[in-house]
């Protein structure tokens, strides 16, 4: 499958802010674009490229193709109710994302690995695919033989400063698990998702 490898902050820089909240991202001191030309080239966007700004964001910070973001809304429009908070919970509830949260891995590029890899277990049973969706009372269990990696060991020893209110983790455990399902207020990557129910909508 293709993913972007290339310098991650890169695309902070191109959107004006950091996606994933690190003080250390250089757009937290140049927040404009990339290359000698970057920045003279930020004016005022027009309504469709603020909300094309607003859909990469969220997909970005997801880490995922345009195929699968396209794909995650169409299923938060069936879902009926407030398409916004459909799709962000659909994305917060990604294994990866649940992975990345819970503190396991550093970044959720990280924690798509760890999963892809094999290392997670989702109620006791081995689950490698990214895209598989937590419910509320799963538990997110790293494997016996993977706990001694320093990755996972480090994230372990240093949980998150603040753990989303819709998962539970006790101190140095390997054993999380997802006690609600995500809202709003609730999810730490905070979006617009009304730019993006525009720029499907068009």
């Amino acid at each position: 499958m293709a993913r972007y490898l290339g310098p991650k902050h890169k695309l902070c820089r191109r959107l004006g802010s950091c996606i994933w909240g690190s003080p250390k991202c250089p757009s937290v001191k140049r927040a404009y674009g990339p290359g000698v030309h970057g920045p003279n080239r930020r004016g005022k966007l027009s309504v469709y490229g603020q909300q094309l700004q607003d859909k990469q964001k969220i997909r970005l910070h997801y880490g995922l193709l345009e195929r699968q973001m396209r794909k995650t809304f169409a299923e938060a429009q069936r879902m009926g109710g407030v398409t916004g908070t459909n799709l962000l919970m659909l994305l917060e509830s990604r294994l990866d994302s649940v992975v990345y949260r819970l503190g396991y891995a550093p970044t959720i590029f990280a924690a798509r690995q760890l999963v892809t890899h094999g290392h997670v277990l989702v109620d006791g049973k081995k689950s490698s695919k990214p895209t598989f969706l937590v419910k509320p009372g799963m538990m997110i269990s790293v494997r016996e033989g993977s706990r001694k990696m320093p990755m996972i060991a480090e994230g372990v020893e240093n949980p998150p400063a603040q753990m989303p209110e819709y998962l539970e983790r006790a101190a140095k455990s390997f054993d999380g698990r997802m006690i609600a399902v995500p809202n709003l207020e609730t999810i730490p990557f905070k979006a617009d998702t009304a730019g993006v129910i525009g720029f499907y909508s068009r």
